[in-house]
């Protein structure tokens, strides 16, 4: 895990600029503590940061072999199957990022469907004079291009490109349309003007300050639903998870992993309890506040039932308002996810003991585990309908102009995602890969993990994993009114403490109550912000923030406040002054 970035300088261009590598390498600093790097050869500038996971002693990059050069940001759990497949090279590492070097250097663009992992990488060619860019087809590892008249630069952050000046601050419109009404944005195109995301999956390859050509993996395997029984498929996925949370193990450095009162944190513990001859260490947050869902008491259930060791922290006001201008600051490329909020403070926690956890991201996409899967399931005259139909302004009227166009970007990935021979549901899981997975939940892992130097695994999004699960009949992920059955039937007999035909309780933070408890002070701060202010109306704003104790403008009320906590940094290019209070009085 680490930080990368780069630039690739136009034929009639100076060449990079020492000043400019610098400022890409302080932006991403965080990202890899334990040292840097980078190689410069004509037009072309690969700079790393490193967080040392595997092979602690000769892993730093850029690595290089013959006339390539590689720097990466995440791990790639299969490298020793990898070498042991590439008998004739010679590696000048134990690293788990050379293989990818040397099935470069073999297999040019198509080296990536051999990799099995979380990645962006970048390879310079120096004969040929290209770079090559590589995103991991779940978009679990972030990787940022910005096209300009004189160089095509790279960053694993979208703020690392702003902060070094290579692209103006500012919005667009419409993703910030998307932000508001969905909480995350979609497709290549991010809310700054001029920066795109590498796609999940993505190869770019590039030269002269410009792609020249782009090539995909999916994530998901073809076809529709297969025929399979459900012992079969117990088997299988049994089988399947033992073999994805053993490679996500393997690691050089302490590691633990997040535990929540649900099944699929539950489920990754009781695979690492099986696979660990030593206590598991598991790291679980919760809320003393009247009505939140706090899970502490049954992940300490299955925890003990499991022998895994159980850290528990309380995320209390007063440490959200202290601390949230940096938690929101870390969220560059913005979702307005308040699972940012605990997630924040569990990587702080974990960082004294561990450098990687696992967590179990991904299991209500690949499994089917969402209610809103159940009625995307049914035909429209039977009360089914499309996922986020509604936006979280649609009937609270505080913005000066309504965003018409808000779900564009979701209706392009519904096409996408109804390829023949789905089901609905499978179209609905699909459509929840292309955007919301890697532009909030691993974005929101990504950041706010990396901003303590922690490394986030997620042995759900794996393509072994993927192959025994995403083909399942509906009726093995959706069953007597359940998601995620398979799993359920999984758990109920590896861990019954783990109660998986409980009711799903969802996971909320009560940001909404503690909001409405100082909105009459926050409210009018939130409203003067400059970001605010151009898209709302001041006194509705400042009404709205005083009654935030309602589920549906408690939640609009913390987009606004996300957003102008997020403006103020990443638009404004100012930096955190305190607590919310403080950082929002000083426009």
């Amino acid at each position: 895990m680490c930080g990368i970035a780069g630039l690739i300088v136009a034929p009639d261009a100076p060449p990079p600029d020492p000043a400019l590598l610098e400022a890409l390498t302080r932006a991403i600093a965080h990202r890899g503590p334990d040292g840097s790097g980078h190689t410069l050869v004509g037009r072309v500038a690969l700079v790393h940061n490193r967080l040392s996971i595997i092979d602690l002693v000769t892993g730093d990059q850029p690595l290089f072999a013959g006339s390539a050069a590689l720097v990466a940001n995440g791990e790639v759990y299969n490298y020793r199957e990898l070498r042991q497949g590439l008998p004739n090279d010679r590696f000048a590492s134990n690293s788990d990022c050379e293989p990818p070097l040397h099935l470069w250097l073999r297999d040019g663009a198509d080296y990536a469907k051999h990799l099995r992992g979380m990645y962006a990488i970048a390879i310079h060619e120096r004969a040929a004079r290209t770079v090559t860019l590589t995103r991991d087809p779940f978009g679990i590892k972030p990787l940022y291009v910005a096209q300009t008249d004189t160089c095509l630069a790279f960053a694993s952050e979208a703020q690392a490109l702003l902060n070094a000046g290579i692209v103006p601050r500012g919005v667009r419109p419409a993703a910030r349309d998307e932000l508001l009404q969905l909480q995350f944005t979609t497709g290549a195109e991010t809310i700054f003007p001029g920066i795109r995301r590498v796609l999940p999956g993505e190869t770019l390859v590039c030269a002269d300050g410009r792609v020249l050509e782009r090539r995909h993996i999916a994530a998901l395997p073809e076809g529709g639903p297969e025929t399979i029984t459900e012992e079969a498929a117990l088997a299988r996925l049994d089988r399947a998870l033992e073999e994805s949370v053993d490679l996500h193990q393997r690691s050089d450095v302490p590691y633990g992993m997040f535990l929540s009162g649900g099944i699929d944190s539950a489920t990754i513990l009781t695979m690492m309890a099986r696979l660990n001859s030593q206590p598991v260490l598991a790291f679980t947050a919760g809320f003393a506040h009247p009505g939140a869902a706090d899970e502490r008491e049954q992940a300490a259930t299955v925890a003990k039932s499991l022998g895994a060791h159980h850290e528990t922290i309380e995320v209390t006001e007063a440490m959200v308002w202290q601390h949230l201008p940096e938690i929101v600051a870390c969220i560059d490329d913005p979702a307005a996810d308040y699972a940012i909020i605990p997630t924040w403070f569990l990587a702080q926690r974990a960082r004294k003991d561990v450098k990687v956890v696992l967590s179990g991201e991904g299991g209500d996409e690949i499994f089917g585990g969402y209610g809103r899967y159940r009625s995307a399931m049914r035909p429209w005259w039977l009360g089914g309908r499309v996922m986020r139909a509604r936006g979280n302004f649609d009937r609270v009227p505080v913005l000066r102009n309504y965003p018409a166009a808000w779900r564009d970007g979701m209706e392009a990935a519904e096409a996408q995602a109804s390829q023949p021979g789905r089901s609905r549901l499978m179209a609905a899981q699909a459509v929840d890969m292309t955007d919301w997975l890697p532009n909030d939940l691993l974005l929101k892992m990504d950041r706010c993990l990396m901003a303590h130097a922690v490394e986030g695994r997620t042995p759900f999004l794996d393509p072994g994993v993927a192959a025994a699960a995403f083909r399942l009949p509906d009726a093995l992920k959706v069953h007597k009114g359940m998601g995620k059955w398979l799993l359920r039937r999984w758990l109920e007999k590896h861990c019954p403490a783990a109660r998986p035909f409980a009711p799903k309780q969802g996971f909320t933070v009560p940001i909404g109550q503690w909001i409405g408890k100082v909105g009459g002070r926050l409210g009018p701060l939130v409203a003067a912000q400059p970001g605010v202010a151009e898209i709302a109306d001041p006194a509705k704003v400042a009404a709205l923030f005083r009654a935030a104790n309602g589920r549906r403008h408690g939640f609009a009320a913390w987009v606004l406040l996300f957003y102008a906590l997020w403006h103020r940094t990443h638009v404004q290019g100012l930096a955190p002054a305190g607590d919310v209070f403080e950082t929002l009085a000083q426009c």
